[in-house]
């Protein structure tokens, strides 16, 4: 299956390295994900993919630059990726949905109906009048960041839910604690905003 995020992890490092440095580090992201989606190859078809189209990619990159790159430089340029470009594109995405009337209540039915019957992270949920709360116990993003031994990762993919969720019109977002920056749980509050 042809994985759509290596375009553009591709075209990141192209921004951040000569030509031949970036191609090289792409090629060594190629390979360690190659290996990486083997190695998952028995999860169940939701979690498969997501692995495999998501998660890896980015885990991948990070291993990659680690063969190139030290410690904090490593961290800040998966930073830019993470939330410049992965971040602000979602981020993008859900504020162009914000425009359908009614959209808060459509976002809480969807996001509640996903979380209920999906097998990538086990969690409650609860709603009430203009608002809605997740609470997760077990994430497949911190565990594919535990088992491939990068769990200083984590908490980026956690950073990517506040850009993605920050300065909505029609929604707000909070959190206090998360898997990722070792919290027991990510106690996800959305709630609606009033125009």
């Amino acid at each position: 299956m042809k994985i759509k995020q290596q375009r553009s992890i591709k075209k990141f490092l192209e921004t951040e390295y000569p030509s031949r440095k970036a191609e090289e580090v792409f090629n060594r992201q190629s390979s360690l994900l190659t290996s990486m989606i083997k190695s998952v190859k028995d999860e169940d078809g939701s979690r498969f993919k997501t692995l495999e189209q998501t998660i890896l990619p980015r885990i991948a990159l990070y291993k990659a630059l680690g063969d190139y790159t030290g410690g904090e430089e490593k961290i800040k340029i998966m930073r830019r990726y993470m939330i410049d470009i992965v971040a602000s594109k979602k981020h993008a995405s859900t504020a162009r949905m914000e425009a359908v009337p009614g959209f808060f209540y459509i976002y809480r039915a969807v996001f509640l109906k996903i979380m209920k019957t999906t097998t990538l992270q086990r969690s409650t949920q609860t709603k009430g009048k203009g608002y809605f709360d997740i609470t997760i116990t077990k994430c497949l993003w911190h565990d594919a960041c535990v088992r491939f031994e990068c769990r200083e990762l984590c908490p980026l993919f956690c950073d990517v839910d506040d850009v993605t969720y920050g300065g909505l019109r029609k929604i707000g977002f909070s959190r206090t604690k998360t898997l990722g920056y070792d919290g027991d749980c990510c106690d996800f509050h959305f709630y609606q905003k009033r125009e």
